[in-house]
């Protein structure tokens, strides 16, 4: 708070912050809210905690920089130790702003209606069971393959280094205008991962009737589907906006997380 406060700049946080820091500060109701008041919005955690700021502030236009206190850290701009230095690049305006995609994911079960959105990834999986479960898949409008699988991942550009990496997916650029969709596990083993335009409607069919089907948006909202329950995807118009400090880039990032050496 201290280095925070030593440029000379105003603070305001929401509730379970301001706790943290005493108090001390003036609060907001949550997080849209602080980000609708704040130029610059600054998110300590790991990347679930990045993850769940993005999608309560998507279409706010507040950039957002992630100060990692997790582990891996893939949308985090610096560490702790790194934050003064980090700060005063902030304030002297050396860093950009990149745009990250949202997916959106609508539907309807038993006449209740959803609408999720998601930074990382939309996941529909099976439940408890070891069955597999069966996914039918149009882009827009057009029959893809029908899945037998553990499920299925569709993934944002930002999402590929998340669940659809572990999965067999592609790492996929930030700056690339497409989803991955990526099967868990396929019990046709040609089944491979899928790279479509982000301008590109997806529906996701259930066929199965069990063993119960489960959709989630970044690991972190759960919602149960039914067998016939038809999931409409698309890239969300509202956006989250992600500040890179001069000198960091995607393919650093990746050579620095995934331990990447190169040739020797």
């Amino acid at each position: 708070m201290a280095c925070i406060r030593k440029l000379g700049v105003d603070v305001i946080a929401d509730q379970a912050t301001a706790t943290l820091l005493g108090n001390d500060v003036p609060v907001l109701a949550d997080a849209n809210a602080v980000a609708r008041a704040v130029e610059v919005l600054l998110v300590f955690g790991g990347d679930g905690t990045m993850l769940r700021a993005g999608r309560e502030t998507a279409g706010s236009g507040t950039p957002i920089f992630g100060i990692n206190t997790g582990h891996l850290g893939f949308l985090t701009g610096a560490n702790l130790k790194q934050l003064p230095e980090a700060l005063e690049q902030l304030s002297l305006g050396s860093f950009r702003v990149v745009d990250r995609a949202v997916i959106e994911a609508r539907g309807k079960v038993r006449q209740q209606a959803f609408d999720l959105l998601a930074l990382n990834d939309i996941v529909i999986s099976r439940g408890a069971s070891s069955r597999v479960i069966d996914l039918e898949v149009l882009v827009n409008g057009e029959l893809l393959t029908r899945y037998r699988a553990d499920g299925l991942i569709i993934s944002t550009p930002t999402g590929s280094t998340a669940y659809s990496l572990s999965a067999g997916g592609a790492i996929v650029s930030p700056d690339a205008e497409v989803f991955a969709l990526t099967p868990i596990c396929p019990h046709t083993l040609s089944n491979r991962s899928v790279i479509v335009s982000l301008k590109s409607r997806l529906q996701v069919r259930v066929l199965n009737e069990k063993p119960a089907t489960i959709l989630s948006a970044d690991g972190q909202i759960m919602q149960e589907l039914a067998v016939g329950v038809e999931v409409l995807l698309r890239r969300s118009r509202r956006r989250v906006k992600l500040v890179q400090l001069d000198g960091q880039s995607f393919f650093g990032t990746l050579r620095a997380k995934l331990r990447w050496s190169g040739a020797v």
